[in-house]
């Protein structure tokens, strides 16, 4: 569908009375656990499955479909206090129903569970809504960009500099210009990991690193000015907890340039991008929009990086991220992380491959483009 074909088609199905008489008529979300490849750890946790929460929308003879990574209690939010205030409502009127999900949560807790749930159920809503308009999300959305720019990410501290080196050099030789790995967790096993990785994807490609809160501030401030003299680290995430915003603002002022300092994926309201922006804790802050309430919650922190002029890189969940990513204004980039791209890839039909380092939304096609493949997916039910 050409960018002029979608935009008659949206000014035509707004004018469509019986688009907006269509009712939601069930919320099922379903639960999948996904073992890893192999063992993985960042600089504080270690895992070996990751949990994918699928939300099928039904409205008007279509289905939507979202999704997020969590916990299978985010099933039960779903099931229990967010599906009574979508079903029987207008499918069309995504912000209301977003504003009484968000409502309903007040003494269940919106941060952490309560708002991966809303997100699933909004993108799943937003899904619906352009296969009802027979529009792509990113038309509807209103996109800024044809293209959004990814980085490899993985790198985990479990992996020794051989297999950083493969898979790191793998995105490069795929023509992704950034790539990122996890360190922290045993720093001093880091250098050999950082030299390995800097060799096997050249000087042309940018390097990042990911701590996940590892460090104090005096370590990080330490092991900034390392990563940049040693292996021309442009991008240090989380090196400290993202909740210490004064430390983040501390290592981020004292960090030599070109480092930049990145946070935000916990982010879960707008509330928390905006003490964030307002600690200057941040170079580019980070979104999640499994995380931050769907694609409702994740234009509204994309809104709060216009009004503080700083920069939004996405976190994750590439095939869900991408469509909302090419609605923000002032998007750097989107995290393409190997836990994701792995269950996505073998869990849904209609996938995106990069191209020149970005993923481009399929504009073909309605909605998401996405379909779950139960098959396939059965054997992972939870």
């Amino acid at each position: 569908m050409s960018t002029s074909a979608a935009g008659s088609k949206l000014q035509d199905a707004r004018s469509t009375p019986e688009t907006a008489d269509v009712l939601v008529e069930s919320v099922d979300p379903r639960v999948y656990t996904v073992p890893t490849d192999r063992p993985e750890s960042d600089g504080t946790i270690a895992w070996d499955k990751t949990t994918l929460v699928v939300c099928h929308v039904k409205a008007g003879g279509v289905t939507g479909l979202g999704y997020t990574y969590g916990s299978p209690a985010i099933a039960t939010v779903i099931r229990s206090t967010l599906a009574e205030q979508v079903v029987g409502k207008p499918a069309t009127d995504i912000g209301a129903s977003w504003a009484a999900m968000v409502a309903s949560v007040r003494n269940v807790g919106r941060p952490g569970v309560a708002s991966m749930a809303i997100s699933a159920v909004d993108v799943a809503l937003w899904d619906v809504k352009a296969r009802l308009l027979e529009l792509p999300v990113s038309a509807l959305l209103g996109p800024y960009h044809p293209a959004v720019p990814i980085y490899g990410s993985g790198g985990f501290t479990t992996y020794g500099p051989s297999e950083v080196a493969r898979q790191l050099g793998g995105w490069a030789e795929q023509g992704i210009p950034r790539v990122k790995l996890k360190v922290g967790r045993r720093p001093e096993e880091d250098p050999p990991r950082l030299s390995a990785a800097r060799e096997a994807v050249g000087d042309s490609v940018e390097l990042f690193v990911d701590a996940n809160g590892a460090f104090d501030v005096k370590r990080a401030i330490g092991w900034a000015d390392r990563y940049a003299s040693e292996w021309d680290v442009r991008w240090f995430e989380e090196p400290v907890s993202s909740d210490d915003l004064d430390g983040l603002a501390e290592v981020r002022a004292s960090a030599a340039p070109p480092v930049q300092v990145a946070a935000g994926e916990y982010g879960f309201d707008e509330h928390y991008f905006r003490r964030m922006l307002q600690s200057q804790a941040v170079d580019c802050l980070q979104a999640d929009a499994t995380r931050c309430g769907g694609y409702t919650g994740f234009l509204r922190a994309a809104a709060l990086c216009d009004a503080w002029g700083i920069d939004l890189s996405a976190h994750c969940a590439p095939q869900l991220s991408t469509h909302v990513c090419s609605a923000a204004w002032r998007l750097r980039h989107l995290e393409y992380f190997h836990d994701h791209v792995r269950i996505e890839h073998m869990l849904f039909d209609g996938c995106l491959l990069p191209q020149d380092g970005a993923l481009r939304p399929d504009r073909s096609v309605p909605g998401l483009g996405l379909v779950l493949k139960e098959a396939d997916a059965e054997r992972y039910a939870v």
